[in-house]
């Protein structure tokens, strides 16, 4: 996987060699917890799910009403720093 450019982030366990870890790794692993919280909220409530679909028109629906149905929950977590106007419409993101 790291041929092709993926980088997997995980914390030490007791029995792997000490590794230096980068200032970017660190703040991802923190951030961790926000992320599994967040992805759990998507497919539970607002049931996403990424193994059913046959065509890429569907998966990527799914995943549009499901973050457009995160967007009308009433307890959110932070994950992006998020401008929220006080209304029942879509939130307007700002990075």
């Amino acid at each position: 996987l790291f041929d092709q450019g993926v980088l997997l982030v995980h914390g030490l366990k007791a029995n792997m060699k000490n590794k230096l870890m980068s200032l970017e790794e660190k703040i991802l692993l923190r951030k961790r917890c926000i992320i599994e919280c967040i992805n759990d909220l998507l497919k539970n409530k607002a049931n996403l799910v990424h193994s059913r679909h046959r065509s890429i028109h569907n998966f990527i629906m799914n995943i549009c009403s499901a973050l457009t149905a995160y967007c009308f929950f009433e307890n959110k977590l932070d994950a992006l720093p998020v401008h929220v106007e006080k209304s029942r419409q879509l939130e307007l993101f700002e990075l």
